[in-house]
């Protein structure tokens, strides 16, 4: 069976999904009812449906499953109250939004690497740094850094194994292969498909 829609330099948005000042890089594909808030997604990355990301950079090659949240609404729990009237306040004729916060919010950012998957129903907290080739578990709930080429899972997520023992995570991480151009990823299609991860190092890591 083979792929119904071809993607290019611009992005393939589904009309549902909601889009408020995004970055989008080529070869990359918006889900249907999902949403994006001052979010960058990288060359070949994709969101699936029903997601909500907010202040988020999202690397190359990403794989990013339905109902996925990414920096999901966060409170001010050091406060008197946590609730919305103290920052959205003018919703509540109270006064002024209290920018200072919303600000904090940006600030705390989600990163999620190259060549990263993020399973069904997973949600990645506010500040926290998903590493390259990382693979999180679907319904899982991370709170913390996840190291490179590691696999998670749980609530809160924790390690289950590493997807690569750790030379090869550092060599994979050397080469870079999200770098490389488009044509390039061409030629070299059937080595990806083919190879093991160490056979394919071997053959195109620079001595």
């Amino acid at each position: 069976m083979t792929s119904e829609k071809t993607l290019g330099e611009a992005p393939l948005i589904h009309p549902t999904a909601e889009i408020r000042d995004c970055t989008f890089g080529r070869y990359v594909e918006v889900g249907a009812r999902t949403r994006l808030a001052e979010t960058t997604l990288g060359d070949y990355s994709y969101v699936v449906e029903d997601c909500d990301v907010i202040y988020a950079e999202i690397g190359r090659f990403a794989n990013i499953a339905a109902q996925v949240r990414l920096n999901p609404g966060n409170h001010p729990t050091w406060r008197a109250s946590q609730h919305h009237f103290m920052y959205r306040s003018r919703m509540y004729g109270l006064g002024d939004d209290d920018a200072a916060f919303f600000q904090w919010r940006r600030e705390r950012k989600v990163t999620i690497g190259h060549d990263t998957w993020i399973g069904h129903g997973a949600t990645v907290t506010a500040g926290v740094t998903v590493g390259a080739g990382s693979v999180i578990g679907a319904g899982a709930v991370v709170t913390r850094d996840v190291a490179p080429y590691a696999i998670v899972g749980g609530v809160p997520a924790r390690v289950i194994r590493r997807r690569h023992d750790e030379r090869t995570a550092e060599r994979l991480m050397a080469l870079a292969w999200w770098d490389w151009s488009h044509d390039t990823l061409r030629e070299r299609l059937g080595d990806f498909r083919a190879l093991s991860a160490e056979a394919f190092l071997e053959k195109y890591e620079t001595p």
